[in-house]
């Protein structure tokens, strides 16, 4: 078994950014999710809201982001510095405000542009609890991104070749890895081996980590990644062969146990 692809999303929501290397922070992957659109209530804007989102490519850089979008000039955002912080939630449902840094005017009025409605954009300069310690199995402290729930997330290759099988059955189309948004993918591993790995340690490459829990996936894995367009797979067959107590099952959790460098090809070893 081996790591395929790593993958970062630096704004919550965005266009992914495909690595061939990536550093392991205790919140996750460097870069990814530091960075999020928000309402004027604060509350985070996700493609869940908005099909825009999968146009918006956003590129960290020393000391800031650089956004781009089509038909829109690119606009390099410095990172906030002084800037007084503003309480956001990632969800509306979330009762634990997060202290985030507003990027400033240029930013918010080109998202509000892009998106066709009035957000502003914020940046996470330490990354803080988002959900109480009872709200899930396996807490993570404060050491959490703008990340729905953990840190990271892992997919296997061979289950969405399972998925894949299932849709064709039904005579849907495939549909790509890109619709469940990991950080993480492997190869070499047998469809769903990764449902026995829940509450195990794993050791990718030089680092390791806790498999938290299985992934309840929800309306954006219907959102073609690179047109916005929606459709009713594969929620619909996720229904019918991954409903595990009314959750759609696919992808698995991680939560770092230590820090390093991965690179695609390290080998992933489960604990016995």
């Amino acid at each position: 078994m081996r790591l395929s692809t790593i993958h970062t999303y630096p704004v919550k929501g965005c266009h992914r950014l495909d690595h061939d290397g990536a550093r392991v922070l205790p919140w996750g992957l460097a870069g990814d999710r530091r960075w999020m659109v928000v309402d004027a209530q604060g509350v985070g804007v996700t493609q869940r809201e908005t099909h825009r989102l999968v146009g918006l490519h956003a590129t960290p850089r020393d000391g800031g982001l650089l956004l781009r979008a089509d038909g829109r000039p690119d606009l390099d955002v410095p990172e906030p510095a002084g800037a007084e912080p503003v309480a956001v939630r990632t969800f509306r449902s979330r009762k634990l405000p997060v202290p985030a840094l507003p990027a400033g005017p240029a930013a918010d009025d080109w998202l509000s542009a892009l998106l066709g409605r009035p957000v502003r954009l914020v940046f996470l300069a330490r990354p803080a609890r988002h959900l109480a310690a009872d709200e899930r199995e396996h807490d993570t402290g404060d050491q959490v991104s703008f990340a729905d729930a953990y840190p990271l997330l892992l997919a296997n290759a061979a289950s969405l070749t399972a998925l894949n099988d299932w849709l064709a059955e039904a005579g849907e189309q495939p549909v790509p890895m890109s619709r469940f948004r990991p950080n993480l993918v492997v190869e070499g591993a047998p469809a769903w081996a990764e449902d026995d790995w829940v509450g195990r340690p794993l050791r990718i490459g030089e680092v390791t980590f806790r498999a938290a829990g299985p992934c309840d996936r929800c309306v954006v894995t219907t959102i073609d990644q690179e047109t916005g367009v929606r459709d009713k797979e594969p929620l619909r067959t996720l229904g019918r062969h991954r409903n595990v107590r009314q959750k759609l099952l696919f992808g698995l959790h991680l939560v770092p146990t230590g820090i390093g460098a991965l690179n695609v090809g390290d080998p992933l070893t489960p604990a016995a």
